[in-house]
């Protein structure tokens, strides 16, 4: 599978349908992460809501398309048709890719996912932020597909050059995993879910987070999940008990209590104080 999403960017050529913006509330339902994301669609049809400078804007994505959706934009896939799509995940020090083949009555068929590190490269985060500006300057939107394929060029240099890591196994599965409860943060996330995901035992997990990351794995389930709430918190008016439902947790009482314990302040104080 790694060398299929190498074969599939080598033989991509195509056209920016739209850079998202970042103004607009999310609705229920949307899926939005803080890596700045570019959505490649490789076969069918790719259907989604996307945040738009003026609203909420529905897209049909063909083949050969794409959509780059900066950090914290939000997008909502409506899975209304078959498709096979390549999602690129830019990070601080790590590049993702999702590679999904959707099928309509069957669902996600196949998924697959690999990171690589990313060397320190000042060239690639201006590329970046130049896409992330174009989000709120959309009469320059037409430079955005030639950034665009700027950063393809880059993720097929660093699939056919990677980086010489000195990371072991288990620090690489380690990072994985967190990424994992970074982008799915909103679902239920248990150790029972991470070690099927990533084909371990529980024990395996919890020894994971404990020897790589010295913390518990609930723990960094909880530390994302807050993490996300304070953002929303301070961006968006959302009552108190849809925050908590959409980073994770099932009762708000006890968001409540986690978050007074883990912050000193209530949700509601917290959102007073980042006012």
């Amino acid at each position: 599978m790694y060398q299929h999403i190498s074969d599939s960017l080598n033989a991509f050529q195509g056209s920016l349908v739209r850079i998202c913006s970042s103004e607009n509330t999310p609705p229920e339902g949307a899926y939005q992460v803080n890596f700045n994301r570019l959505e490649i669609i490789l076969e069918g049809k790719y259907d989604l809501v996307v945040d738009a400078n003026q609203g909420d804007e529905r897209l049909s994505l063909n083949q050969n398309d794409m959509v780059y959706i900066p950090s914290n934009a939000w997008s909502k896939p409506t899975w209304e048709n078959s498709c096979k799509m390549l999602s690129i995940l830019f990070g601080k020090n790590q590049v993702g890719f999702s590679f999904v083949n959707y099928v309509v009555g069957e669902g996600y068929v196949d998924v697959f996912k690999h990171a690589m590190p990313l060397p320190s490269s000042m060239a690639l985060e201006h590329v970046i932020d130049a896409m992330n500006s174009l989000a709120t300057e959309q009469r320059f939107a037409a430079m955005g597909e030639h950034l665009a394929n700027s950063l393809i060029l880059y993720c097929r240099e660093l699939l056919q050059h990677p980086q010489l890591e000195k990371t072991s196994r288990s620090e690489k599965l380690y990072r994985s995993m967190c990424i994992y409860v970074q982008e799915n943060f909103h679902k239920d996330i248990t150790r029972v879910s991470i070690a099927n995901r990533f084909g371990v035992s529980q024990a395996h997990v919890s020894r994971l987070f404990n020897q790589e990351g010295s913390v518990k794995f609930a723990d960094y389930v909880t530390y994302v999940r807050l993490d996300r709430a304070k953002f929303m918190l301070k961006k968006y008016n959302f009552k108190v008990d849809e925050i908590a439902h959409r980073c994770g947790f099932r009762d708000t009482n006890y968001f409540c209590r986690v978050f007074k314990q883990k912050t000193g302040k209530t949700p509601s104080g917290y959102r007073l104080g980042a006012a």
